[in-house]
């Protein structure tokens, strides 16, 4: 009886392998242009394998900001100072869209979920 239950316990962890259900894997970025990423030491992948999340790539986003008033910015890094301004008037801010550059760099390590059946790779974030 060991036997048999050896050998169904055999064929269903052969049969879960088989399906490749998604996997948290890591790799090295080993370009920008094409994007070309190093998993595991073991296996390139290029952009048609790959799927990028909003957390490794650029993005425009709406910001929004109060009023800047009475003071304005003098020097160079890092000494910056504030001072006042005369006659004294505001500046609002408002809301206004910017660019998050938030894309991959060469040898970033980054996280990766690996989609069923082993194609197509998720870029979730970096390390």
């Amino acid at each position: 009886m060991t036997g048999i239950l050896k050998l169904i316990k055999s064929a269903a962890l052969d049969a879960m392998a088989a399906s490749k259900p998604v996997e948290l894997c890591f790799g090295k970025v080993l370009s920008e242009k094409p994007l070309k990423i190093l998993v595991e030491q073991k296996l390139t992948l290029g952009e048609q394998q790959l799927t990028l999340t909003r957390n490794v790539t650029d993005y425009k986003t709406k910001i929004s900001g109060g009023n800047i008033q009475n003071y304005f910015y003098a020097g160079t890094a890092p000494d910056i100072t504030a001072e006042p301004v005369s006659p004294q008037h505001v500046h609002a801010v408002g809301t206004i869209e910017i660019t998050v550059h938030n894309a991959l760099k060469k040898d970033e390590t980054v996280v990766l979920l690996r989609q069923q059946g082993g194609q197509k790779y998720l870029v979730v974030d970096r390390v």
